[in-house]
């Protein structure tokens, strides 16, 4: 379908009633309609498996699920089974519930580089529990992010560092600062800059390119020589990487890391794990002071506890790992395929992981384009895929992958034709979508 002829009424009016009532017109940035081009974010209906529908009655082929975090697909029939029957039984107690240990254990046999696990709503809560523990823990006030990492938590102590850091006082972004990935002198040298004042290095311990050799082992060395603590964000490579994650996968044990995403397969729950020494000073059993690790209402609800014992199941027992890479792989050669057939491989270029693929889309110059994005965002919705990314799920099929190639193929054609004008702004019908992460709206 023709860009032009693809018109999204009802959801056009879904997004201001969005807006008129809440915040960016989402609960989450990323989702926002300025991620889309203008008039063309679908409000969505419902999904299953690997599609999606949105309140005009159009299906799309879904990737990046649930900001990845819908890796079985939608609905998942495990899934959904452990959780109804969890329903009737009640959600949440005046004390911990026996799912609650069972969940533990079962999460714990999945990532057996850890000694505990605390459960938890929200990545965010997550790592900044992570942040305070290594702060009491070392006794140091700074943290040290990777800075070529684009997220870590809402709040203060990171995004306090982005352009989107009204409201956060300076005296707390000051006690955070950034190493770059893969260069361990770098690193090194902002240890010894801040001498004795770093309680935590955080990092996703793989991101569109792989860890040089040797880079994890070397930072594990570096943090154990300089006294603080080392914290893998798993969020994304949790599962998707291994199940035991990257770290399962590396073979390199952080002191604290952080799951969520593909946990819960749309479920709220994440996780903190990490050496027992670091966590029971969270507990009742140790002698120091004590730290308010994760404390709250809704951290240990059964249902979302269920939905992470069903998944950590289905991957263990239906190789899920290895099928999100192996339909990774599909997906990238064709596209490859399809842009090099188009004569713009060198400016639609497909990077990350099999299971965890992003796309950018470059300019004449090859500078990464905004506008471009908008162009390519346009053609695919219009075929319907729904691809913010190429990040996959396992319910994909080779059909919904055949498709996603020959949309992608139909939207380079246009893309080869701008590129020849050196000019998208026909093929745009509106403004660019923008980055999430800017000063002003």
């Amino acid at each position: 379908m023709d860009p032009e002829d693809f018109l999204l009424p009802k959801s056009r009016a879904a997004n201001e009633r969005l807006h008129a009532l809440i915040p960016g017109g989402a609960h989450t940035y990323a989702k926002g309609d300025d991620q889309y081009p203008e008039n063309l974010a679908p409000v969505i209906s419902h999904g299953r498996g690997a599609h999606v529908w949105d309140v005009d009655g159009n299906r799309y082929i879904e990737y990046g699920s649930g900001l990845r975090s819908v890796s079985l697909g939608h609905a998942h029939p495990r899934v959904i089974e452990a959780v109804r029957r969890e329903l009737d039984r009640g959600s949440n107690f005046v004390r911990p519930s026996i799912m609650e240990v069972e969940a533990a254990e079962r999460f714990l046999a999945t990532v057996p580089t850890a000694d505990m696990v605390k459960f938890a709503k929200n990545g965010s809560d997550a790592t900044t529990a992570a942040v305070r523990l290594a702060r009491a823990v070392t006794g140091r006030p700074r943290v040290a992010v990777c800075g070529d990492h684009p997220f870590f938590s809402v709040d203060d102590w990171f995004i306090g560092t982005t352009p989107m850091s009204a409201g956060i006082p300076a005296a707390t972004t000051e006690l955070t600062v950034a190493f770059p990935y893969g260069d361990l002198a770098a690193t090194e040298a902002l240890l010894s800059r801040y001498r004795d004042e770093i309680a935590c290095l955080i990092l996703e311990p793989a991101g569109h390119t792989e860890p040089p050799p040797g880079y994890l082992a070397g930072l594990r060395e570096l943090a154990d020589r300089h006294g603080c603590v080392l914290i893998f964000d798993e969020m994304i490579t949790g599962f998707r990487w291994s199940e035991a994650g990257a770290q399962g996968l590396y073979g390199v044990v952080p002191d604290l890391s952080t799951f969520g995403k593909a946990l819960g397969n749309g479920f709220a729950v994440a996780a903190l794990a990490g050496r027992r020494e670091l966590m029971e000073r969270g507990g009742l059993r140790d002698s120091h002071d004590r730290v308010f690790l994760l404390s709250t209402t809704h951290g240990a609800e059964t249902h979302s506890l269920a939905a992470a014992m069903a998944v950590l199941t289905t991957y263990a027992e239906e190789g899920v790992t290895a099928r999100l890479h192996a339909l990774g792989e599909r997906l990238a050669a064709g596209v490859r395929d399809a842009a090099a057939s188009m004569g713009v491989a060198d400016h639609v270029v497909v990077r990350g992981r099999a299971s965890n693929l992003v796309f950018a889309t470059l300019d004449e110059n090859g500078r990464p384009s905004q506008r471009y994005r908008t162009l390519f965002l346009r053609r695919l919705l219009a075929g319907g895929v729904l691809a913010p990314s190429f990040v996959v799920s396992s319910a994909l099929d080779d059909a919904d992958i055949d498709h996603t190639v020959d949309t992608v193929a139909q939207a380079c054609a246009v893309y080869r034709k701008a590129l020849d004008a050196t000019d998208p702004t026909p093929w745009l019908a509106g403004r660019p979508v923008k980055p999430v992460f800017r000063r002003l709206a």
